[in-house]
């Protein structure tokens, strides 16, 4: 067992520095954000130091993974409630958060830093979107409109209209995006009516 914790660990450096490097963040940035110093995780990145839980809290905290994802642990249980992240090759990692067939699929993305002046390459499928931005701006091009959308902000629209979704150049974005079928549309319920005294 102590040498699959070791290969564990030492698997974490290699993975630390691939997570900034997708973040487009660092080492001073990143320090600020864990309290750890910049020559302790250049250290923890190069595999010169191994890293401890109290760590690898923070940098979990600041890469929004999970300890599991940080240090690649192996399945366990119910593999819908173990979903591993899909690095793509443009540095955008998707994590789906549901595995069921049907209804609708939720899904965080996470997009690096983008070019504004990059063309989009707008593409169309069946189905209905809504999606919500957790941190980050959000370039949503959405048919003949291009939108710009920031913590807190939400859109929804028929997938069938041309559309693509970028990060701007003022850095990374986080959203969460829930896909369903066509004619399938997430359910908002309403505020209630404020109480009013006669």
């Amino acid at each position: 067992m102590d040498a699959t914790i070791d290969r564990a660990l030492d698997a974490v450096g290699p993975r630390l520095k691939r997570l900034r490097l997708q973040r487009e963040t660092t080492l001073t940035l990143l320090a600020e954000q864990t309290g750890i110093s910049a020559s302790t995780l250049s250290r923890l990145e190069a595999g010169l130091r191994r890293p401890t839980l109290e760590q690898l809290l923070p940098l979990a905290r600041a890469y929004g993974v999970t300890l599991d994802e940080l240090v690649d642990a192996p399945s366990t249980g119910d593999p819908r409630l173990n979903l591993r992240p899909l690095t793509c090759q443009d540095g955008s990692t998707i994590l789906p958060l549901t595995r069921r067939p049907g209804g609708i699929q939720a899904y965080k993305f996470v997009l690096p830093t983008g070019n504004d002046d990059k063309e989009p390459d707008l593409r169309t499928h069946e189905g209905y979107d809504w999606v919500y931005v957790l941190n980050g701006t959000l370039r949503l091009v959405l048919g003949e409109h291009d939108l710009t959308l920031t913590p807190g902000q939400a859109a929804e629209f028929d997938t069938r209209t041309p559309h693509w979704f970028g990060a701007t150049s003022s850095g990374p974005v986080e959203f969460l995006s829930l896909v369903g079928r066509q004619g399938e549309r997430v359910h908002v319920r309403a505020a209630p009516k404020p109480i009013t005294t006669e």
